[in-house]
């Protein structure tokens, strides 16, 4: 038996009504779209597709309040509608972790390794960002910027210092705020790609997101998201 397009729409959306009413914990007789209002404030999802959700809704009060026929609906939707709300009940109900797609080795150094050790990693990793460590306690993180300002800070006109400096003291030569942040491994991969919105929108670099079991800073490392790693999630 072929299940209608309509059908598995209403599955879909009767599976967002129900993780929307639970997470604003709301009853049955809150409205979808009060539902939206009060789970976008806290739920990276749901403001990702807050559209989208308004318009399925609509789309949804078609299918259900002008129908003509039990076996006859007015409004039977395409199957890329029915593959986009399907998508965006799965993307709710089950969201994908920072840790499942941006887990990796994470290469560090020690806050008294030399910046020759630094560049080195960067020229064979490509990095543009090196976490340092001293004495076992996480100390910073060295970006290709810090390391562009201690150049400028350390040049003349027509020569540059030949002096090594530690990481340490590449990473103090300027006051900044920190560019970085530390977050759990079950973020949601919406709620980091906020992380770096939000930072945009307050004129901050963020430079990379530092994983962690639990989000601490004395955890170990177990990923690192950059801003241009945000374009894998879709």
């Amino acid at each position: 038996m072929t299940v209608k397009n309509s059908e598995r729409f209403i599955v879909a959306y009767n599976r967002i009504e129900k993780t929307l009413s639970e997470k604003a914990e709301g009853d049955e007789y809150t409205p979808f779209y009060r539902l939206i209002d009060k789970v976008k404030i806290t739920n990276s999802v749901v403001r990702k597709y807050e559209d989208d959700l308004r318009e399925l809704g609509d789309l949804r009060n078609a299918i259900v309040h002008n129908r003509t026929d039990i076996d006859y609906v007015i409004a039977e939707p395409h199957d890329e509608i029915v593959e986009r709300i399907e998508l965006i009940e799965q993307k709710l109900s089950n969201p994908l972790r920072v840790g499942a797609l941006f887990g990796c080795k994470v290469h560090t150094l020690q806050a008294e390794d030399p910046l020759t050790a630094a560049l080195k990693l960067m020229a064979e990793s490509r990095f543009t960002q090196i976490p340092f460590y001293q004495n076992g306690k996480f100390k910073g993180l060295v970006t290709a910027a810090d390391i562009t300002y201690w150049l400028a800070g350390h040049s003349t006109e027509d020569s540059i210092s030949r002096e090594i400096p530690t990481l340490s003291e590449v990473y103090n030569y300027e006051d900044r705020n920190e560019p970085f942040e530390f977050v759990d491994k079950d973020l949601s991969v919406y709620e980091a790609e906020d992380y770096f919105k939000r930072a945009i929108s307050r004129g901050v670099r963020l430079e990379a997101l530092l994983i962690t079991e639990n989000g601490h800073a004395d955890g170990e490392l177990i990923g690192i998201i950059r801003p241009f790693d945000v374009l894998k999630i879709k």
